[in-house]
């Protein structure tokens, strides 16, 4: 506690009722939650068990729940529950499967999984596009979120695409339901509706948890809010952290009022302001504040730092898209070797993952390493969701998604038009494609031969479901056994375009089997085969974007993913009208989330801050004159220095350059 200020020491040690932290950008939140709950559990005699602390990320969840820990050494923190708010309604529902009507083996579908299904839905129904399901899909999450069934909707009498997605939100729960089958939405969804619902259930979890801290609380939407507040009815014993000014995720959902609405439904709740920001420099700051203050206000707050004042933060207008690449890219190689600094003290931020083509071709030029946010998960490889594939319809044979993706993974010489017979009878008689088989009635719809290969098919999988949940053999060694009988190997030898690339992506199998099998304990239910999978599908939705690299490299990514993080040198790149703000964003008017997402980007820095734009920028293959955003007009001009403004001519650009590759030689001399 001494390490506090007086103001986060007043948030950590307060325990008198609702708590409202406002935690400005860089002002120590984590510290104040890991404090408070050795608080709790030291000074105030809460049991670990009895604590729930919630953020959004596994990655938040575990550094936060390691930090506790450490700091516990010599106390009990068995049964301490941090987690994100969809593992904690994973929990809930595994719990609690029989009242929402699951079979125990559930499955959990991600994001490709559900955009299948719809898309299925809504090409039978009316031949929609894959870019039309995933509209829907998108609206039907929001309905979700928003506490929506199909039954409650309202829809408007004008709009056909709302009508069409409610067509398809209809089914798509009813196949959800027949498939045994949760999607990500529903992990909060399913558990409010079970805690309204039934009381029995809700009194269980209330007297779990005494005490509840929330994370990032500007990040919830409703259903996240309702859940909370489900759970704390009982004590109203809770602190929520949370930061109006960084609420940038409305278009999943996440409603910043929610801050406000603390104040109307607890009138006893405290609020504590954290307002001295620990990571920026003076000027950082009060360009942030400057700007955030064109937003109207939940609640007022100015952060402020013992820093020195700092450098001017630097506005570089370029020529167009490859000057401004090409800028970046010398700016830091040349900074880094006149400071003394190292690649991973640098990020360049941008508001689309499409700005970045250019700067890594400059930066791969200049030979400088670097990290893109955002790259394909490790879940994300063919060969992975392949071989979870048959594991899911392992433990879930009413998973059609499962079955539908390696019926011919490796090819087993079964057709579209055999399993469009399948799809059609399973449908008419509401089963899944996996138990229509053996349906005498699916004689009237198949050919014997084509129905001898789709029983062969599902006496494999009958098998291995036999072996995984009764043999005494090693896991390991039945998935392993699974892949020799399928000729897996083979086959990623024949669709790949080198033995080496194939023999890599057989390694990622047996890496993601051996991850498997070292959590899974059959003897252990809260460790089963079924449990792994399911985790292990939720670890890749929830937080997809791998675990940040320690190694020297510049960091390429998006001001949302920037969220939490920190480096000394920014770079936010194209800070113009149509980019940021976003031009989306600027016709359905929701500039002011686009200008809390400037401020996320303005205090990521720690040391100094660099914001490039063009003169002119190619959009749709026509180069067109760009315009300054108009947030470098609410910014504190005293602390800005402009460069670039002053036309220069090619022949002035070339020699700067070969003034500056000069001065690296220089460098690399004198350091040899």
């Amino acid at each position: 506690m001494h390490q506090l200020n007086p103001q986060q020491k007043e948030a950590a040690c307060y325990i008198d009722g609702p708590l409202l932290v406002l935690a400005g950008a860089g002002s120590g939140k984590t510290s104040v939650i890991t404090e408070k709950i050795a608080y709790l559990i030291q000074n105030c005699g809460y049991k670990a068990g009895n604590i729930l602390a919630v953020t959004f990320t596994n990655k938040a969840a575990k550094e936060m729940k390691s930090r506790v820990v450490s700091r516990l050494k010599n106390e009990n923190t068995r049964g301490l529950q941090i987690s994100t708010f969809h593992t904690l309604g994973l929990n809930i529902i595994k719990k609690h499967h029989l009242e929402v009507g699951f079979k125990k083996n559930f499955t959990l579908f991600d994001d490709q999984d559900t955009l299948t299904l719809i898309h299925e839905i809504a090409y039978s129904a009316f031949q929609a596009t894959k870019q039309v399901a995933g509209e829907i899909k998108h609206q039907i999450s929001l309905w979700k979120n928003g506490l929506l069934a199909p039954e409650n909707i309202v829809l408007d009498s004008q709009s056909t695409q709302q009508k069409q997605a409610h067509e398809v939100y209809i089914q798509y729960q009813k196949y959800l339901k027949a498939y045994n089958a949760v999607d990500f939405d529903d992990l909060i969804f399913i558990p409010v509706q079970l805690l309204q619902n039934n009381q029995n259930v809700a009194e269980t979890w209330q007297r779990k948890f005494h005490y509840v801290l929330i994370d990032e609380y500007q990040d919830t939407n409703e259903s996240q809010y309702k859940l909370m507040q489900l759970l704390v009815k009982t004590r109203q014993q809770f602190t929520v952290v949370g930061d109006d000014d960084q609420s940038i995720y409305a278009w999943r959902g996440a409603k910043p009022e929610n801050l406000s609405a603390l104040k109307e439904d607890y009138p006893h709740l405290k609020v504590v302001k954290l307002e001295q920001n620990y990571r920026s420099s003076g000027r950082i700051l009060h360009a942030a504040n400057t700007l955030i203050d064109h937003n109207p206000h939940l609640f007022n707050k100015k952060l402020w730092s013992a820093h020195q004042y700092g450098d001017p933060i630097r506005v570089i207008l370029c020529k167009n898209e490859d000057d401004e690449a090409q800028r970046i890219a010398s700016e830091i190689l040349t900074h880094k070797l006149h400071k003394q600094t190292q690649f991973h003290d640098y990020a360049v931020l941008v508001r689309g993952n499409h700005q970045t083509y250019l700067l890594e071709r400059y930066f791969q030029l200049y030979k400088i390493p670097y990290a893109l946010s955002g790259s394909a998960s490790f879940f994300a490889k063919m060969e992975i969701k392949d071989a979870l594939a048959y594991f899911k319809l392992l433990i879930n044979p009413d998973d059609d998604c499962a079955f539908l993706r390696v019926i011919n993974t490796p090819r087993r010489e079964i057709g579209p038009n055999t399993l469009q017979g399948l799809g059609e009878y399973a449908g008419k008689r509401h089963l899944a494609l996996f138990h229509a088989i053996d349906e005498v009635g699916l004689q009237t719809h198949l050919k014997p031969a084509a129905i001898e290969k789709l029983k062969q098919f599902k006496q494999f999988i009958t098998n291995y479901q036999q072996q995984v949940n009764t043999t005494q053999e090693a896991l390991s060694s039945v998935l392993y056994q699974l892949l020799q009988d399928i000729h897996y190997r083979d086959w990623l030898v024949d669709n790949t375009s080198s033995l080496q690339q194939a023999e890599k992506r057989f390694e990622n199998v047996t890496d993601l089997i051996g991850f498997i099998c070292d959590k899974s304990t059959p003897d252990d239910t809260e460790f089963s085969f079924a449990e792994t999978i399911n985790r292990l599908l939720l670890l890749d939705i929830i937080d997809r974007q791998q675990s940040q690299t320690q190694n020297d490299q510049v960091q390429i990514l998006t001001v949302h993913a920037s969220k939490g993080l920190e480096y000394p040198h920014v770079y936010i790149m194209g800070v113009e009208e149509g980019l940021l703000p976003h031009q989306q964003s600027i016709d359905d008017g929701m500039v002011e989330e686009e200008r809390r997402l400037a401020y996320v980007a303005i205090t990521r820095a720690k040391y100094s801050l660099t914001l490039t734009l063009t003169k002119a920028r190619k959009k749709f293959g026509e180069t067109m004159s760009s315009t300054p955003s108009r947030f470098i007009d609410e910014l504190p001009q005293d602390d800005i220095s402009w460069i670039g403004r002053q036309a220069s001519t090619q022949t002035e650009r070339q020699d700067k350059a070969k003034s500056n590759i000069a001065a690296l030689r220089d460098k690399f001399k004198q350091s040899n």
